[in-house]
């Protein structure tokens, strides 16, 4: 059984010949770069510079080699650009901050503050302010926020709008080489749906865009889902049709190849409590997931993949309502979320793609016995009946123990061996 095969089962609520495995199919279930080239090293694979995917997160590439040595049944099919609006189709060498050497897009440029941070700009341009700042010593970038005065009368839905548009030829051309390049291994093909992803607060402060309009503070976006719901409303209604222009054509250039569609992740939790209460969910963001997710089951087999970390136990009916058919990263770990009860009440409808083991304490400060004991645990909740993909709570982070990475693994394979 390949991979596309094992994963299509767990996504119908099967089970495989084992448990499926995501590591590197989209951003948030991916490895930081400097793990990846312990890994490397750890199985003994060719010594190579480690290519950054996503610099934003430092997520490193998971090459075919170590794909395979981690028993990988998802490929990623990346968009033509990052999240600072950087080219992947040329690369270049960086030294990060432990003195790795690893390649970044070409495009990718930064400077040092006066306290040593790094600093990075919209598509490489230093000429203009910049949009994320990696704190001296650090591993990751956070935007910077921009926000220009806000003038309630005079704000409009085009100037959140201004990053959404139709995908390009060079845009459709990058996708559908790489699904060439995909369809050799055998696995499921993962894409992202561009736009879809509505408020989703990672994205608000526009880190791409060079001089970015209308509502890019994140309080203030939050604000506004409360006193500027209106605006929102015809925000998102204008964005997922274009997002909707977007899954035409990306659904004729790769079609039934394709296997999981990322929608959105927008975050509704926290560790302890949702970021708003459920009826604003579904006044303000289910008509709009509906409408996308509508499409995607009407015109294409793909699943509909909703990213969410935190406590949201309670939209779980919610989100299968919107029309998603996978969840991720199960954050069993956040208030209410029992890994026991969410295979019970939400088995049927949902898959679970991660939930594998705790990324926050155990997978990072535990040891190799507690990660077996746990991996074991939730594999023994999640898996049976199908409707589970292995992967993280989220992604596995910088100076994660490669002897805790390597017990996970093993665990996997000893859990397998007894079903």
């Amino acid at each position: 059984m390949n991979g596309k095969e094992r994963i299509r089962l767990a996504l119908a609520h099967k089970e495989a010949d084992r448990v499926p495995v995501d590591f590197g199919g989209c951003a948030q279930t991916t490895i930081q770069v400097g793990v990846i080239a312990a890994l490397r090293d750890h199985f003994g694979l060719e010594k190579r510079k480690v290519i950054v995917e996503e610099p934003y997160t430092m997520m490193g590439r998971m090459d075919e080699d170590l794909k395979q040595a981690m028993g990988c049944d998802v490929d990623a099919l990346n968009l033509l650009h990052t999240f600072f609006g950087n080219s992947r189709k040329d690369w270049k060498e960086f030294r990060m901050e432990d003195g790795l050497e690893v390649l970044v897009p070409g495009d990718f440029n930064v400077t040092r503050d006066e306290r040593g941070d790094i600093l990075t700009y919209p598509v490489g341009d230093t000429t203009c302010p910049p949009s994320a700042r990696m704190p001296k010593g650090g591993y990751y970038f956070d935007a910077i926020l921009r926000q220009h005065p806000i003038d309630d009368e005079k704000l409009r839905a085009e100037d959140n709008l201004e990053e959404f548009g139709a995908l390009s030829g060079p845009e459709l051309d990058f996708l559908v080489e790489g699904l060439k390049e995909q369809a050799k291994t055998g696995r499921a093909a993962f894409g992202v749906v561009p736009g879809a992803g509505l408020g989703d607060i990672a994205c608000v402060p526009a880190p791409w865009m060079k001089d970015p309009k209308g509502i890019r503070d994140i309080e203030e976006w939050y604000v506004s889902t409360a006193i500027r719901r209106p605006l929102l409303h015809e925000i998102f209604d204008r964005q997922t049709d274009i997002a909707i222009l977007n899954l035409e054509r990306i659904n004729q250039a790769v079609g039934k190849d394709m296997d999981i569609a990322w929608i959105c992740g927008t975050d509704f939790g926290t560790q302890t409590s949702t970021f708003c209460s459920l009826a604003t969910y579904k006044e303000l963001y289910e008509p709009y997931y509906r409408k996308v997710n509508g499409w995607i089951h009407q015109n294409t087999s793909w699943k509909t993949f909703k990213h969410c970390c935190g406590a949201v136990e309670t939209f779980m009916e919610a989100f299968i309502e919107s029309g998603f058919d996978i969840i991720n990263p199960v954050q069993w770990t956040a208030s209410g979320m029992d890994p026991l009860l969410l295979k019970k009440r939400y088995g049927d409808a949902l898959v679970f793609w991660g939930g594998g083991v705790d990324t926050q304490k155990t997978l990072p400060f535990g040891s190799p016995a507690e990660v077996r004991a746990e991996v074991l645990r939730i594999c023994e909740i999640f898996a049976p009946g199908g409707g589970f993909v292995f992967n993280t709570v989220h992604n596995i982070q910088a100076n994660t123990p490669v002897a805790n990475i390597v017990a996970m693994l093993e665990a996997l394979d000893e859990f397998n061996g007894r079903t």
